[in-house]
């Protein structure tokens, strides 16, 4: 939209003093102009640069905003142009406009691939790639972090020291941080304190943002140590 834009007032400035409206689709652009922040896009500059010339000549240029062409007839028409122009015009592309389409193919293709790991058990936990803030406190987020992925030393200290894994003295079961966290009936009671319910996900627990309950529920219980 932006260097639709350009090319509209270097059209004008081949033609006679006047009157002109340019019609822009995008509310955006029309905000960046009339913001002029420091961090604009580098067209932005441009287009206030011709701008300038042109009012300089004695041009009058009004800047329309027509949202998505909206009672305009010939709206495919128009659509169709922009999209053959794209193809055409031989314009400079900025760094970060580059930038910013790379990191969004490269994010895109990584989400794909996410999408695909139905059988991975961090899977559920984190559906999308995107980052995760942190506490800012390096305890909070090795628990949180070992919790996410499955691995405390409660659960996992017997394959480093060749022991039998760890089972659970009230359902004699593998202790795993899932059944910890959700299933064993032993701390139901901790569970309906803390999370007003007894049938919580891990999701609801350990994903993002984490409950704000789960340190005091780990505390209660004991695990909170052992992770």
């Amino acid at each position: 939209e932006i260097t639709a834009v350009v090319t509209a007032l270097k059209e004008i400035l081949n033609r006679s003093p006047g009157s002109y409206v340019v019609c822009v689709d995008s509310l955006s652009v029309l905000q960046s102009l009339k913001s002029m922040q420091p961090h604009s896009h580098p067209l932005i500059f441009t287009i206030l640069d011709i701008h300038d010339k042109l009012c300089a000549r004695g041009f009058t240029i009004l800047f329309c905003w027509i949202p998505a062409h909206v009672g305009i007839d010939g709206n495919e028409q128009a659509d169709m142009a922009a999209k053959m122009a794209s193809t055409l015009l031989n314009t400079t592309v900025p760094v970060n406009d580059l930038k910013k389409f790379i990191k969004n193919h490269c994010h895109s293709n990584w989400q794909s691939q996410w999408n695909n790991e139905m059988q991975n058990k961090l899977h559920g936990i984190k559906p999308t790639v995107q980052d995760w803030e942190s506490f800012n406190n390096r305890k909070k987020d090795t628990i949180l972090t070992r919790l996410r992925i499955g691995h405390t030393r409660y659960t996992h200290r017997h394959l480093l020291l060749g022991e039998m894994p760890p089972t659970c003295p009230n359902c004699d079961c593998t202790t795993s941080v899932s059944h910890i966290l959700i299933e064993c009936p032993l701390f139901n009671s901790q569970r309906q304190h803390y999370f007003q319910t007894t049938s919580v996900t891990l999701s609801a627990l350990v994903g993002f943002p984490p409950h704000n309950q789960l340190f005091s529920f780990l505390k209660s219980i004991g695990f909170y140590p052992l992770i």
